[in-house]
């Protein structure tokens, strides 16, 4: 069994390397216990998946774009971005606790875990990573929903990501401006699912980093229309009505607990 968690270990060891080895001087980091090693490369990699994405998105679509996807007066200012960069700034310390501690979890042997797809096949695991997902956007939706729905807890978490109400107070970068523990209890699916739901490592790790990803994508404002995928016109009608489109990733859970509210032609109105 403790060679079996070294497997793990040494992966974490190696995902460490990569990032910190490159961006980091090796005296700073390698005297670092192995879970703060692992912190501070999860909070690296989360400053530099967020900006490198953010920015981006927002130069294409605000700038080389500018008037194909959205009208001029649906452009945020360069105040508000600037407003979204510095609360996601102070979260993200925060949010990187929680790929660490599920970390710390799988090499501890506390999870349903495995190292390599050849241990369960890859069947299984084409299964494993289905139930996963499933998992994850059903509990996401209803943390989602009981962030609404709970008075204080809308009003002393959720409230701060919802005082961007408005289409053009919305960016790819007002994904990660969250309340710490709203931004925690929102990724908390992700380490829950580890517990119950049998998953490779690597897979997870993606998974996680790749919802950093997607919370450029659902507030970037544009309506996709790509059934059933949760897209920025789904989500900025959550932003504008308060009460629809809770879903992560799609939209099924709406559709299934009767809070769907698609985008009208214009992308800005629920119907």
């Amino acid at each position: 069994m403790e060679e079996y968690l070294q497997l793990f270990k040494s992966e974490t060891d190696f995902y460490n390397q990569i990032v910190l080895g490159s961006l980091l001087p090796e005296n700073i980091w390698r005297s670092l216990p192995h879970v703060c090693r692992t912190w501070l490369r999860n909070y690296v990699a989360g400053v530099l998946v967020y900006s490198i994405t953010g920015f981006l998105w927002c130069f294409y679509i605000y700038y080389l774009k500018r008037d194909v996807y959205l009208r001029g007066d649906a452009i945020p200012s360069m105040k508000t971005m600037v407003l979204h960069v510095k609360a996601s700034m102070r979260s993200l310390p925060w949010f990187a606790a929680l790929p660490t501690f599920s970390e710390y979890a799988v090499e501890n042997g506390w999870t349903k875990c495995f190292s390599r797809i050849s241990e369960v096949g890859w069947f299984a695991y084409l299964v494993y990573i289905m139930a996963y997902i499933v998992f994850v956007e059903f509990v996401t939706y209803w943390i989602h929903r009981k962030l609404h729905d709970i008075k204080p807890l809308y009003r002393y978490l959720h409230a701060q990501h919802h005082s961007y109400n408005k289409q053009h107070k919305l960016s790819p970068l007002a994904g990660m401006a969250l309340h710490p523990l709203d931004g925690l209890a929102q990724g908390a699916p992700h380490t829950i699912a580890l517990f119950l739901v049998p998953t490779h490592l690597t897979t997870h790790l993606t998974i996680t980093f790749f919802g950093a990803i997607w919370t450029a994508n659902i507030h970037d404002c544009i309506d996709e229309k790509l059934w059933p995928i949760m897209g920025g016109g789904y989500h900025m009608i959550h932003h504008l009505s308060n009460r629809h489109n809770y879903g992560l990733y799609t939209i099924w859970m709406d559709w299934m607990f009767g809070t769907l509210s698609h985008p009208m032609s214009d992308g800005t109105k629920p119907n």
